[in-house]
């Protein structure tokens, strides 16, 4: 069976990197994750990749001028791996324009609240303060705006009146890990029946 070659981008300990990684195991998972990308060489989730048998590469942002340089190069870099699908998975860089445009329609983020409420940062304190009854995840399509794709998948988790922001960020970190898996496979086999 063809698989879709996926590459995961991430800047950090790379849990829902791991999550991926579990389900892509099974035999009839439509994506393969052929590559992680990095910006951070100290990243963990470069260790989870590498035990997993993955290709690694890293692109420390900081050696290029400007994000589009930047974004340049991690292109170049995904295309000479034959990446078909990008994942971003808690890669905490804002893409140029340029990148998100040249992969539209095959790249996804996962984001840490029920889009289109809370773009941007600090969304677990900002749902608690808004007195919202839930809070959760969302995997989206990336399009320039911010936060602002097309919906792929959502779920959700209450409120719970005790909820601190870490408390509830660590259920919907729990929550993320079932989502993204789930939404990645919806992808990669919709491109397969292209």
């Amino acid at each position: 069976m063809r698989r879709v070659q996926t590459a995961v981008l991430i800047s950090g300990n790379g849990s829902n990197l791991q999550a991926i990684i579990d389900a892509a195991q099974a035999s009839d998972y439509p994506a393969e994750i052929a590559l992680v990308l990095s910006n951070k060489a100290q990243a963990y989730g470069l260790t989870r990749a590498e035990n997993a048998g993955i290709t690694t590469i890293v692109i420390p942002h900081g050696n290029y001028a400007t994000r589009e340089a930047f974004d340049q190069m991690m292109d170049a870099a995904l295309r000479n791996h034959d990446i078909e699908l990008v994942v971003m998975a808690g890669f905490m860089r804002i893409l140029s324009d340029r990148f998100v445009n040249g992969w539209a329609g095959r790249l996804i983020n996962i984001h840490p609240s029920l889009l289109p409420k809370y773009k941007g940062l600090d969304t677990h304190a900002r749902a608690i303060a808004s007195g919202d009854a839930e809070h959760g995840a969302t995997v989206h399509w990336v399009t320039p705006e911010l936060d602002s794709g097309e919906i792929i998948l959502q779920g959700s988790t209450p409120i719970l009146a005790n909820d601190t922001p870490e408390s509830l960020k660590a259920r919907v970190h729990l929550l993320e890990h079932q989502l993204y898996p789930a939404a990645l496979k919806h992808v990669a086999a919709a491109i397969l029946a292209q």
